[in-house]
């Protein structure tokens, strides 16, 4: 073994400098090259521990129960060991003192950096190079020790002796939270702790001791004091980041990763507390093989290790596999603590089986002129239903020029739904042959092929029915006056029967005739009119007349057509320009005696509209009391020549429209003449005021037929 103490000019000259004996062991840091095994029985090193006060039931501890110390101080293994990890801990304790050794386990390649790391002895060992009043070594103390406590881990050493001074700890643990977990006998130095440890809560403590007089004031220090924790295997490997699923292919290769499984476990990872290995427990289904799969013991891969022909996932009796992992620490050895979790493995589908028809010749009936879902067409497919290499995908290969055919696929079912798209007629073709070709959404994997069985016939046969009648065209379509004589001659329809093999005779009706204004001969389909056609009519829409007729043939039971006339109507002038507005209201001091704006509208169609022609009828009286004025094809204003008293007056006006023959029409304008008073209008007196002149009017005239 490669064994590295510490030079001895060191040692003396700490000896030299600490007149006092030194509880504990007299070296707490070994490194040791590690060997290829270390065999049962063989001398690994020397331990020298002293209590000085005789060791009395000294008893030692190892981290590894592999190893153990003898009272002589000797590391022996219990067994041939390879693997120990990277550090052994051992814990001596007497009746008088308690400490904790390292022995760090190199490779061969790291022996020249060790060596580098010892020599640097102030900030490993706590041994001063030079001189110091305190001396504070490093102090180790397992965690999880049990009662009773306060219990003494180490002793602060001062060389100028302890008379009429005393020691003071502080920093986190001491007098800083957690506050009192360590203390100092102020006389003599020794340090206690006063509860378990926690490695995984705080694995180090750095405190500071300094040496004071009675008052208080510092003399020597502070020197920090280093307070190691040593980890002890008390927590499990846990699984955090569940649930673990993998995924592979079906008929990969041997050897294929699927996932990694990776466990958590908080005590020291330098240590074999830490150091775990991996391991399948159980695997369910067993089938085909009870070992489908491995994991590796470091890594914590699961790989693939049957050939790829059992990794066939039609086959199999379930495609999900469930793995118990289990991690151990301590490397795998049988005191190591385990944590387990479930590992599901699912078997992915490839298209590795085509669809086939469940038969070569499908059968379908369908009646001529219906459209629809004629046949489901069914197939069966090996590969997994929730993948598109199940999923079909149908068409239609030969026997579909008009296109009259589509097929679909039913997502549930995943059969072919054909159907008639176009309606079918018998008197054309009774029988249709279609060739349907499945295939997957996913293409095939290239060893795989479509076969025969991808392919299927279907027979298709069409029913003959009774076929209504048809217009030719249809819609229909016409034009005419408005105003043709009742009795005209509109046009004469034309329908024929798609059922020629029956030799049926055809019969018209009327079906739709808004207005009422046309009639149907039954036998011939000659339209005429029973009534006035009007372009003006409500019936009417954008000039247009629509009617609707039937032809009946003589199947039992009989079959019907619908034939649309449209009959266009051209305008005539037959409706007189109107005027707007009748009634007009204006001051009796107006000083704008411009009354109205007069428009005129018509319901005829241009040219027999505008421009309109405005005209006052003949004005009674001496003198002429308003005038009107163009002001455009459509509108007139009518103009007071002079003020006029509150009153009422008619005022005849004729508007002529501007169609051959023009037709004229005169309409009295109401103008009241009404008192106007602070912008308010009062017409109130107006009409009693017309009533009393048209009374004394017919008074005087009644007075003079009767002289006569």
């Amino acid at each position: 073994l490669f064994l590295l103490f510490f030079p001895p000019q060191v040692l003396l000259l700490a000896c030299a400098e600490d007149l006092e004996c030194v509880p504990g062991f007299q070296q707490k840091v070994f490194y040791i090259e590690k060997p290829f095994e270390f065999r049962e029985d063989q001398l690994v090193l020397n331990l020298k521990f002293d209590d000085c006060k005789g060791n009395n039931k000294l008893n030692f501890e190892v981290s590894n129960p592999d190893f153990t110390v003898e009272l002589d101080g000797s590391l022996v293994a219990l067994k041939n060991v390879s693997e120990v990890g990277r550090a052994l801990f051992v814990h001596a304790r007497s009746e008088h003192a308690e400490d904790m050794a390292e022995i760090f386990i190199l490779e061969a390649n790291e022996k020249r950096g060790a060596l580098k790391e010892i020599l640097k002895l102030e900030g490993n060992l706590g041994i001063p190079r030079q001189k110091r009043a305190i001396l504070a070594t490093p102090i180790l103390i397992p965690e999880n020790q049990r009662p009773p406590f306060p219990r003494s881990v180490g002793k602060v050493i001062r060389s100028e002796g302890t008379e009429g001074v005393k020691f003071r700890l502080s920093g986190k643990g001491v007098d800083q939270d957690p506050k009192g977990i360590f203390r100092i006998n102020e006389m003599n130095g020794d340090v206690s702790v006063t509860r378990t440890l926690d490695r995984e809560a705080i694995a180090n403590y750095e405190l500071e001791v300094e040496v004071v007089d009675m008052n208080g004031k510092t003399i020597d220090g502070p020197v920090r004091l280093d307070i190691l924790v040593i980890d002890q295997n008390d927590n499990r490997p846990m699984f955090k980041e569940g649930p673990y699923v993998g995924h592979v292919m079906e008929g990969s290769a041997t050897g294929t990763t699927v996932m990694r499984m990776a466990a958590f476990d908080a005590d020291d990872a330098s240590t074999d507390n830490a150091l775990l290995r991996y391991n399948i427990l159980k695997q369910t289904p067993t089938k085909p093989s009870p070992n489908m799969f491995y994991i590796d013991p470091e890594k914590g891969d699961i790989v693939t290790v049957v050939s790829p022909a059992l990794l066939d996932r039609e086959t199999m009796e379930s495609p999900k596999y469930e793995l118990v992992i289990e991690a151990k620490d301590m490397g795998g050895m049988d005191v190591g603590l385990t944590g387990t979790a479930t590992a599901t493995i699912l078997i992915d589908d490839k298209n590795d089986h085509a669809p086939e028809f469940t038969k070569k010749e499908f059968q379908a009936t369908v009646k001529e002129g219906v459209t629809g879902v004629i046949v489901n067409l069914t197939v069966g497919d090996r590969d997994d239903p929730a993948t598109g290499a199940w999923r079909a995908v149908y068409s239609i290969i030969n026997g579909n020029p008009g296109q009259s055919f589509e097929i679909h696929t039913n997502p549930q079912t995943n059969e072919g739904m054909l159907s008639v798209v176009k309606p079918l007629d018998y008197e054309i073709s009774a029988f249709h042959t279609l060739l349907i070709k499945v295939e997957n959404e996913d293409p095939l994997i290239p060893d795989i092929a479509y076969g025969p069985s991808s392919t299927a016939t279907v027979q298709i046969t069409v029913e003959d029915v009774n076929e209504g009648p048809v217009f030719h065209p249809n819609p229909m379509t016409v034009t005419k006056q408005e105003n043709i004589p009742i009795g005209s001659v509109v046009l004469t329809v034309n329908a024929t029967d798609p059922d020629t093999l029956q030799h049926q005779t055809i019969r018209y009706s009327v079906y739709k005739d808004p207005a009422g204004w046309l009639e149907i001969n039954p036998t011939n389909g000659t339209v005429g009119t029973t009534a006035v056609l009007d372009r003006e009519s409500p019936f009417v829409q954008n000039n247009i007349y629509t009617a609707l007729f039937l032809a009946i043939d003589s199947g039992n039971p009989p079959a019907t057509g619908t034939g649309t006339l449209h009959i266009t109507l051209e305008d005539v002038n037959d409706n007189v320009p109107s005027l707007y507005p009748t009634l007009a209201k204006v001051c009796d001091d107006a000083k704008d005696l411009r009354v109205v704006v007069l428009g005129a509208s018509d319901k005829d169609l241009h040219p027999n509209t505008d421009p309109f022609k405005f005209e006052l009828s003949k004005q009674s009286g001496p003198e002429k009391l308003w005038r009107i004025n163009r002001l455009n094809n459509t509108h007139a204003q009518v103009i007071l020549l002079q003020n006029l008293k509150k009153a009422n007056y008619n005022i005849p006006i004729s508007v002529t429209d501007s169609g051959k023959p023009p037709l004229t029409n005169t309409t009295e304008l109401r103008l009241q003449v009404c008192t106007c008073k602070k912008s308010k209008m009062d017409c109130s007196a107006t009409d009693a005021l017309h009533i009393s002149l048209t009374l004394i009017l017919l008074s005087l005239l009644s007075l003079f037929c009767k002289s006569f």
